[in-house]
């Protein structure tokens, strides 16, 4: 999987710099002198940016397949922007030729946490979630930063909660809702109340937004 760590912007100067918006947790690793990244122009269909969402991806958003590479060279802050260098990149028309390029890297070289209560978004992304009670719910397919987390969750047609035609749904990356994440049976455990997956289950309105005093412990962090 490719995961989105940056999007080159216009050209800073004269000398090929370029402005990049930060879509990682981790600049100072990513775009480290010699660092290699994939430059994307397009992303997959149905992984564009999502309006709202917190850096466009937090390492959510995926390419389809590597890009051309490009080569970390220089790399400083300016007035709360990342200048990048790129080698090969020495004049402002040539720089200008990468602007809305997306910086991608391959999911493999991204380090699991050491803290086994935190999960990266790729590692939620494309897992299976069902609920307490065995029910399929569906696959994660994005996970949000609104405040909160929030796992967007594509329904399962042969499941029970599908019933009723919403064909995705959003679920608070809490602990009182998703008591297990098992990364490596690629398996989301989810107690949701009435009406949060099924909004005909309840009345009530829907729990989209967790209280503080509830905040899962886990987080879901970018790239």
């Amino acid at each position: 999987m490719r995961v989105i760590v940056g999007r080159i912007g216009r050209p800073h100067g004269i000398r090929g710099e370029v402005v990049v918006g930060v879509r990682t947790d981790e600049p100072g690793l990513r775009f480290a002198v010699g660092a290699v990244l994939d430059a994307e122009r397009t992303l997959a269909p149905d992984t564009g940016a999502r309006a709202g969402q917190r850096a466009e991806s937090a390492g959510a958003q995926r390419a389809e397949s590597a890009g051309d590479k490009l080569t970390v060279a220089s790399a400083r802050w300016h007035s709360g922007q990342l200048l990048i260098g790129f080698a090969g990149i020495t004049d402002r028309t040539t720089a200008r030729e990468l602007t809305g390029s997306w910086l991608t890297v391959d999911s493999s070289q991204l380090p699991s946490s050491a803290d086994p209560d935190e999960f990266r978004d790729h590692e939620l992304i494309g897992m299976s979630v069902r609920t307490v009670g065995g029910d399929a719910v569906g696959i994660v397919t994005d996970v949000l930063h609104y405040g909160q987390d929030l796992l967007v969750i594509r329904r399962d047609p042969a499941g029970t909660s599908a019933s009723h035609g919403a064909s995705e749904c959003m679920v608070p990356f809490v602990q009182a809702i998703v008591p297990d994440v098992d990364v490596k049976a690629g398996v989301i455990v989810i107690d949701p109340p009435p009406g949060l997956i099924d909004p005909a289950e309840s009345d009530e309105p829907r729990p989209d937004q967790a209280r503080p005093d509830q905040a899962r412990p886990d987080q879901a962090r970018g790239a």
